[in-house]
């Protein structure tokens, strides 16, 4: 009976803090900075899709790390940062939470997909790009009114 009572008070000890930390308001996780300061990349692409405009920023990883003040990690073996924004298309106001994720296929037919991070103003993923020639670009989204949407582009790297 003792140890079924130590058993059961053992539970709840490690139940607790889960419970709490489950509880937690995560939705702030898009307003997190991470020293984007406003993505200053080429525009490849923009789209209204559904009263969502989304425009889809292409920038080289160099690039890309030296907008966040950090060295390019040794051995990265992607090439290429690609960044999309939502706005409403009639308000222009930016919509910053959802899930998106993006299909590459490259120049010689293999494909690479990532689910994009929500950062600071945007959502992004690092892709190789390495190859020269056409990227065919796939992009899912569903934002927080709980619509999935697409739009889909190509990218020429010279």
């Amino acid at each position: 009976m003792k140890k079924m009572t130590v058993l059961i008070a053992a539970l709840f000890a490690i139940a607790a803090p889960l419970a709490s930390f489950s509880a937690m308001d995560h939705s702030d996780h898009g307003s997190m900075d991470m020293g984007h300061g406003g993505h200053k990349g080429d525009v490849a692409y923009m789209e209204v899709v559904d009263g969502v405009k989304a425009t889809f920023k292409v920038m080289s990883m160099q690039e890309h790390m030296k907008a966040m003040k950090m060295d390019l990690p040794k051995g990265m073996k992607e090439t290429h940062h690609l960044a999309v924004e939502f706005q409403d298309a009639k308000t222009g106001k930016a919509l910053n939470e959802g899930e998106v994720k993006v299909k590459v296929q490259g120049p010689d037919k293999a494909e690479q997909t990532k689910e994009l991070m929500g950062m600071q103003g945007h959502f992004g993923a690092d892709f190789d790009l390495a190859k020269k020639g056409k990227y065919g670009v796939m992009c899912k989204f569903k934002l927080m009114d709980g619509k999935v949407r697409n739009a889909k582009f190509w990218y020429t790297v010279k």
